[in-house]
Protein backbone atom coordinates (compact mmCIF):
# COMPACT_ATOMS: atom_id res chain seq x y z
CA UNK A 1 0.00 0.00 0.00
CA UNK A 2 1.33 3.45 -0.92
CA UNK A 3 2.33 5.76 1.91
CA UNK A 4 -0.30 8.50 2.18
CA UNK A 5 0.99 11.85 3.40
CA UNK A 6 -0.90 14.48 5.37
CA UNK A 7 -0.31 16.90 2.49
CA UNK A 8 -2.12 14.57 0.07
CA UNK A 9 -5.05 14.23 2.44
CA UNK A 10 -5.24 18.01 2.88
CA UNK A 11 -5.13 18.55 -0.88
CA UNK A 12 -7.95 16.10 -1.51
CA UNK A 13 -10.06 17.59 1.29
CA UNK A 14 -9.66 21.07 -0.17
CA UNK A 15 -10.59 19.83 -3.64
CA UNK A 16 -13.67 17.83 -2.60
CA UNK A 17 -14.80 19.06 0.81
CA UNK A 18 -14.77 15.47 2.06
CA UNK A 19 -13.77 14.59 5.63
CA UNK A 20 -10.23 13.75 6.66
CA UNK A 21 -10.80 10.02 7.17
CA UNK A 22 -12.87 9.73 3.98
CA UNK A 23 -10.08 11.46 2.04
CA UNK A 24 -7.45 9.18 3.52
CA UNK A 25 -9.47 6.07 2.71
CA UNK A 26 -9.99 7.29 -0.86
CA UNK A 27 -6.25 7.81 -1.33
CA UNK A 28 -5.45 4.42 0.16
CA UNK A 29 -8.00 2.75 -2.11
CA UNK A 30 -6.51 4.40 -5.19
CA UNK A 31 -2.81 4.08 -4.41
CA UNK A 32 -2.36 7.77 -3.67
CA UNK A 33 -3.71 8.95 -7.04
CA UNK A 34 -5.55 12.20 -6.27
CA UNK A 35 -7.68 12.23 -9.43
CA UNK A 36 -8.78 8.65 -8.94
CA UNK A 37 -9.42 9.41 -5.28
CA UNK A 38 -11.75 12.25 -6.34
CA UNK A 39 -13.73 9.80 -8.45
CA UNK A 40 -13.76 7.29 -5.59
CA UNK A 41 -15.29 9.91 -3.28
CA UNK A 42 -17.86 10.85 -5.90
CA UNK A 43 -18.84 7.21 -6.32
CA UNK A 44 -19.28 6.86 -2.56
CA UNK A 45 -21.17 10.15 -2.35
CA UNK A 46 -18.75 11.72 0.14
CA UNK A 47 -17.89 14.74 -1.98
CA UNK A 48 -21.57 15.50 -2.55
CA UNK A 49 -22.26 15.41 1.19
CA UNK A 50 -19.92 18.32 1.88
CA UNK A 51 -21.75 20.53 -0.60
CA UNK A 52 -25.03 20.19 1.30
CA UNK A 53 -23.62 21.31 4.64
CA UNK A 54 -24.98 24.87 4.52
CA UNK A 55 -28.55 24.01 3.55
CA UNK A 56 -31.40 24.61 6.00
CA UNK A 57 -32.72 21.68 8.04
CA UNK A 58 -36.24 22.48 9.17
CA UNK A 59 -37.66 18.95 9.37
CA UNK A 60 -36.64 15.87 11.31
CA UNK A 61 -37.51 13.62 14.21
CA UNK A 62 -36.91 13.18 17.92
CA UNK A 63 -35.62 9.70 18.67
CA UNK A 64 -36.12 8.19 22.12
CA UNK A 65 -34.14 5.32 23.61
CA UNK A 66 -34.63 3.73 27.02
CA UNK A 67 -32.30 1.12 28.49
CA UNK A 68 -33.56 -1.16 31.22
CA UNK A 69 -31.49 -3.04 33.78
CA UNK A 70 -33.19 -5.96 35.46
CA UNK A 71 -36.46 -4.95 33.87
CA UNK A 72 -36.28 -1.44 35.34
CA UNK A 73 -35.69 1.59 33.07
CA UNK A 74 -32.40 3.13 34.20
CA UNK A 75 -31.21 5.21 31.24
CA UNK A 76 -33.05 7.37 28.75
CA UNK A 77 -31.94 9.41 25.74
CA UNK A 78 -33.67 11.93 23.48
CA UNK A 79 -31.98 13.07 20.26
CA UNK A 80 -33.30 15.63 17.79
CA UNK A 81 -32.01 14.97 14.26
CA UNK A 82 -32.93 17.40 11.48
CA UNK A 83 -33.11 17.14 7.70
CA UNK A 84 -34.48 19.25 4.84
CA UNK A 85 -37.78 17.50 4.07
CA UNK A 86 -40.52 15.55 5.80
CA UNK A 87 -40.12 12.91 3.08
CA UNK A 88 -36.55 12.10 4.18
CA UNK A 89 -37.52 12.31 7.86
CA UNK A 90 -39.92 9.41 7.28
CA UNK A 91 -37.41 7.10 5.59
CA UNK A 92 -36.01 4.04 7.32
CA UNK A 93 -32.44 5.19 6.64
CA UNK A 94 -33.01 8.48 8.46
CA UNK A 95 -34.77 6.77 11.36
CA UNK A 96 -31.94 4.24 11.62
CA UNK A 97 -29.41 7.07 11.78
CA UNK A 98 -31.36 8.73 14.59
CA UNK A 99 -31.48 5.41 16.41
CA UNK A 100 -27.72 4.96 16.09
CA UNK A 101 -27.15 8.46 17.41
CA UNK A 102 -29.38 7.77 20.41
CA UNK A 103 -27.47 4.56 21.14
CA UNK A 104 -24.20 6.49 20.83
CA UNK A 105 -25.35 9.06 23.38
CA UNK A 106 -26.47 6.31 25.72
CA UNK A 107 -23.26 4.32 25.46
CA UNK A 108 -20.56 6.98 25.05
CA UNK A 109 -22.04 9.79 27.18
CA UNK A 110 -20.99 12.86 25.15
CA UNK A 111 -21.52 16.28 26.68
CA UNK A 112 -21.88 18.36 23.52
CA UNK A 113 -23.00 17.79 19.93
CA UNK A 114 -19.96 19.42 18.30
CA UNK A 115 -16.72 21.09 19.30
CA UNK A 116 -18.03 24.60 18.60
CA UNK A 117 -20.39 24.16 21.56
CA UNK A 118 -17.58 23.55 24.06
CA UNK A 119 -17.29 26.61 26.35
CA UNK A 120 -14.13 28.67 25.87
CA UNK A 121 -13.36 28.63 29.58
CA UNK A 122 -13.42 24.84 29.62
CA UNK A 123 -11.01 24.69 26.68
CA UNK A 124 -8.71 27.23 28.34
CA UNK A 125 -8.66 25.15 31.50
CA UNK A 126 -7.84 21.99 29.57
CA UNK A 127 -5.08 23.76 27.62
CA UNK A 128 -3.53 25.01 30.85
CA UNK A 129 -3.53 21.51 32.31
CA UNK A 130 -1.97 20.04 29.16
CA UNK A 131 0.68 22.75 29.00
CA UNK A 132 1.64 22.00 32.58
CA UNK A 133 1.90 18.31 31.71
CA UNK A 134 4.35 18.98 28.85
CA UNK A 135 6.37 21.75 30.50
CA UNK A 136 9.45 19.51 30.59
CA UNK A 137 9.24 18.70 26.86
CA UNK A 138 11.20 20.58 24.17
CA UNK A 139 9.53 23.91 23.43
CA UNK A 140 9.22 23.18 19.70
CA UNK A 141 6.91 20.20 20.27
CA UNK A 142 4.84 21.41 23.22
CA UNK A 143 2.11 23.01 21.08
CA UNK A 144 1.79 19.88 18.92
CA UNK A 145 1.38 17.68 22.00
CA UNK A 146 -1.17 20.04 23.53
CA UNK A 147 -3.24 20.11 20.32
CA UNK A 148 -3.12 16.32 20.16
CA UNK A 149 -4.45 16.12 23.70
CA UNK A 150 -7.21 18.57 22.81
CA UNK A 151 -8.23 16.41 19.84
CA UNK A 152 -8.51 13.45 22.21
CA UNK A 153 -10.57 15.63 24.57
CA UNK A 154 -12.98 16.52 21.75
CA UNK A 155 -13.26 12.84 20.84
CA UNK A 156 -14.35 12.13 24.40
CA UNK A 157 -16.93 14.86 24.97
CA UNK A 158 -18.30 15.82 21.51
CA UNK A 159 -20.80 13.49 19.86
CA UNK A 160 -19.69 14.14 16.28
CA UNK A 161 -16.02 13.66 17.17
CA UNK A 162 -16.53 10.42 19.08
CA UNK A 163 -15.58 7.06 17.59
CA UNK A 164 -18.76 5.28 16.55
CA UNK A 165 -19.54 2.56 19.09
CA UNK A 166 -20.10 -0.01 16.32
CA UNK A 167 -16.96 0.85 14.32
CA UNK A 168 -14.24 2.56 16.32
CA UNK A 169 -12.27 3.68 13.25
CA UNK A 170 -15.21 5.79 12.08
CA UNK A 171 -16.29 9.00 13.79
CA UNK A 172 -19.96 9.71 14.40
CA UNK A 173 -19.62 12.78 12.17
CA UNK A 174 -18.59 10.50 9.31
CA UNK A 175 -21.67 8.37 9.92
CA UNK A 176 -23.82 11.48 9.51
CA UNK A 177 -21.97 12.47 6.32
CA UNK A 178 -22.60 9.02 4.85
CA UNK A 179 -26.31 9.47 5.52
CA UNK A 180 -26.22 12.92 3.86
CA UNK A 181 -24.63 11.39 0.77
CA UNK A 182 -27.11 8.52 0.65
CA UNK A 183 -30.28 10.52 1.30
CA UNK A 184 -29.31 13.60 -0.72
CA UNK A 185 -30.18 16.14 1.95
CA UNK A 186 -28.31 18.03 4.63
CA UNK A 187 -28.65 16.40 8.06
CA UNK A 188 -27.78 17.94 11.39
CA UNK A 189 -27.90 16.86 15.02
CA UNK A 190 -29.73 19.68 16.81
CA UNK A 191 -29.45 18.55 20.44
CA UNK A 192 -29.69 15.64 22.80
CA UNK A 193 -30.52 14.89 26.41
CA UNK A 194 -29.33 11.92 28.46
CA UNK A 195 -30.91 10.87 31.74
CA UNK A 196 -29.46 8.16 33.99
CA UNK A 197 -30.70 7.16 37.41
CA UNK A 198 -28.25 8.43 40.02
CA UNK A 199 -26.65 11.07 37.82
CA UNK A 200 -27.14 14.78 38.49
CA UNK A 201 -29.29 16.82 36.13
CA UNK A 202 -26.37 19.15 35.39
CA UNK A 203 -24.76 16.54 33.15
CA UNK A 204 -27.91 15.34 31.49
CA UNK A 205 -28.16 17.47 28.38
CA UNK A 206 -26.09 18.42 25.37
CA UNK A 207 -25.20 21.83 26.77
CA UNK A 208 -24.47 20.71 30.32
CA UNK A 209 -27.74 22.15 31.68
CA UNK A 210 -30.90 20.45 32.85
CA UNK A 211 -33.73 20.60 30.29
CA UNK A 212 -36.39 23.19 31.00
CA UNK A 213 -39.53 22.03 32.75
Amino acid sequence: MAEISAAQVKQLREMTGAGMMDSKRALEATGGDVEKAKDWLREKGMARAAGKAGRSTGEGIVEAYVHAAGGVPKLGVLVEVNCESDFVAKTDDFKNLARELALQVAGAHPRYVSRDQVPADLLDRERNVYRAQVADKPANIQDKIVEGKLEAFYAEICLLDQPWIREQKKKVGELVKEAIAKLGENISVARFARFAVGETAAGASSNGQAPAE
